[in-house]
C-alpha cells in the first residue's frame, strides 16, 4: 500500500516546520524514486528545515556499553564531564566551564514499571502514547527469557560495533502501528519508503548480517514474531515481509548522533575569551580527544538511527548541496544548505562520509552499490567516467584494513 505524495508531505510539515514554504517532493525518475526540491532560494548556511523521524531507537551494543541517551529522542543523559570520564576511564578528569553542560538531570524520568531513562517527562509521555506500552517488559526487564530480550540477544550476537540498524527500530514501527487508533494511517506512513526488487531486499539483507544472512534472518524473524506479531502488519511476518523490512530500516534508516560532551565543547568554541585563555582551553580539549582516542576509540557517541520522511527523500550526490546534523543533542535531524540552492534545484546530501567523497569515483561506486544498490551519476561522477574502474594502491590499503566495512555507511551515522 503506498502513500500519496500529499499524505506524505502533508506529515512533513507538521513535523518540519520550515519545510512548508523550502522545498516540496517531486517524483524523478523510476531509477531514483523522489527527491526533493527547492521552492525558493535557499541561501548558504541557512537550515532548509528541522524534521523529527516517524520512530527512532538507540543502536542496541551502544546502549549495553553504558553510552546513556533518552529512550526516545536519544538526547545524552551523562553531563559532559561524567562523559569525558568514561570515555578517557579517567574518574577524576575534569572540566572547565561547568556551566556550559546543557544535561538537565533534574528533568531525568524513568518508566516506573521497566526504569528505562527519559530525559524528560514529555519524551517519557510521548513514548507511551506511541510505543512503550506494547514495548514495555515491566519487571522482566533483566529477564533473558523475556520475547524482547531474546530477540535483542540474537540481534547484538548477530550484529556487532561497528552498527548501522537495530532491530527495535523495527520492533518501535510495529509497536506504532498496535498502539493506533488510526493503523492504516502509519502502515501508510511507513509503506512510502524506498522499495527495493527481492534481489535488491537479500543484497542489503546480506550486507547487513553477512554470509550466513539467511538462517540468521530466519531466527530473527521467528524470535520477532514471537514478541511483536500484528494481525495488520501480517506482511512483515511472512520471510518475504521480513526481509523487505529489513531493507527498508537498511536503506533508509539515517544515523543519530548524541553527545553531551559535544555540546560542551560547542559552547566552548563560542566563548569570548582573551587570546591566552583561548590557547590554553583549545589545549585543553585537543588534548582530552587525545586522550578519549586512546581509550575508546571512535566511538564517542550515543548512537541509534531513525526513519525520516523528508530526509529518506534526498537523494545522494558526491558533491552534496546540503548536509545533515543533529546540533539539538536530541533525535531533531536538521538540514542545512552547504551553498545557494535555487527555486526548483534539487537538494541532495551525500551517503558518503568527507574521506570517502575524496576517493576515486570506482571506489565510491563501489561503496554506493554495495550499500545503496545504486550507481551514482552526480556532475562528480560524470565529470570522472572517463577515470579507470581501479582503486589506488592507498585506498586499496585502507580497504584491506576495514576502512570502508568500518564506516561505509557515511550517511547512517552524522556528526552531532
Amino acid at each position: 500500500m503506498a502513500a500519496s505524495m500529499c499524505d506524505v508531505f502533508s506529515f512533513c510539515v507538521g513535523v518540519a516546520g520550515s519545510a512548508r514554504i523550502a522545498v516540496e517532493v517531486r517524483f524523478v525518475s523510476s531509477a531514483k524514486g523522489k527527491g526533493l526540491f527547492a521552492t525558493q532560494l535557499i541561501r548558504k548556511g541557512e537550515t532548509i528545515f528541522v524534521e523529527r523521524p516517524l520512530v527512532a531507537a538507540q543502536f542496541l551494543w551502544n546502549a549495553l556499553y553504558r553510552y546513556r541517551a533518552c529512550d526516545h529522542c536519544l538526547r545524552a543523559l551523562e553531563k559532559a564531564e561524567e562523559n569525558a570520564q568514561r570515555l578517557t576511564g579517567k574518574p577524576g578528569q575534569v572540566l572547565p566551564h561547568p556551566e556550559l553542560c546543557t544535561v538537565r538531570k533534574d528533568l531525568h524520568q524513568n518508566c516506573p514499571h521497566c526504569q528505562v531513562m527519559y530525559c524528560s517527562a514529555e519524551c517519557q509521555l510521548a513514548a507511551a502514547e506511541q510505543y512503550h506500552r506494547v514495548l514495555c517488559p515491566g519487571p522482566s526487564q533483566d529477564d533473558p527469557l523475556h520475547p524482547l530480550n531474546k530477540l535483542q540477544e540474537a540481534w547484538r550476537s548477530i550484529h556487532y560495533p561497528p552498527e548501522t540498524a537495530s532491530i527495535m527500530l523495527m520492533a518501535r514501527m510495529v509497536a506504532t502501528v498496535k498502539q493506533a487508533k488510526d493503523k492504516d494511517r502509519w502502515i501508510r506512513l511507513f509503506s512510502q519508503f524506498c522499495n527495493k526488487t527481492a534481489n535488491e531486499e537479500e543484497e542489503i539483507v546480506h550486507k547487513l548480517l553477512g554470509d550466513k544472512f539467511k538462517g540468521q534472518l530466519e531466527l530473527l524473524r521467528r524470535l520477532f514474531t514471537e514478541a511483536l506479531y500484528e494481525e495488520a502488519l501480517s506482511q512483515w511476518f511472512t520471510p518475504d515481509g521480513f526481509r523487505s523490512l529489513f531493507a527498508l530500516v537498511g536503506t533508509n534508516g539515517q544515523g543519530i548522533g548524541t553527545s553531551s560532551l559535544s555540546q560542551w565543547v560547542h559552547a566552548c568554541d563560542a566563548l569570548e575569551l582573551k587570546p591566552q585563555d583561548r590557547e590554553q582551553l583549545d589545549a585543553f580539549i585537543d588534548q582530552l580527544y587525545k586522550d578519549i582516542e586512546a581509550a575508546t576509540g571512535e566511538f564517542l557517541n550515543c548512537e541509534g538511527s531513525g526513519l525520516f520522511v523528508l530526509q529518506s527523500c534526498c537523494n545522494h550526490s558526491c558533491v552534496p548541496n546540503a548536509e545533515t546534523s543533529f546540533p539539538e543533542n536530541n533525535f531533531l535531524l536538521h538540514v542545512t544548505a552547504l551553498e545557494d540552492i535555487s527555486p526548483g534545484e534539487e537538494i541532495c546530501i551525500s551517503y558518503l562520509d568527507c574521506c570517502q567523497r575524496e576517493r576515486s569515483r570506482h571506489s565510491r561506486h563501489k561503496i554506493l552499490r554495495e550499500n545503496y544498490l545504486f550507481v551514482c551519476s552526480c556532475p562528480k561522477c560524470l565529470a570522472e567516467a572517463d577515470e579507470p574502474n581501479v582503486t589506488s594502491e592507498e585506498e586499496e590499503e585502507e580497504e584491506d584494513e576495514g576502512e570502508p566495512e568500518d564506516a561505509e555507511l557515511g550517511d547512517e551515522m552524522t556528526d552531532v
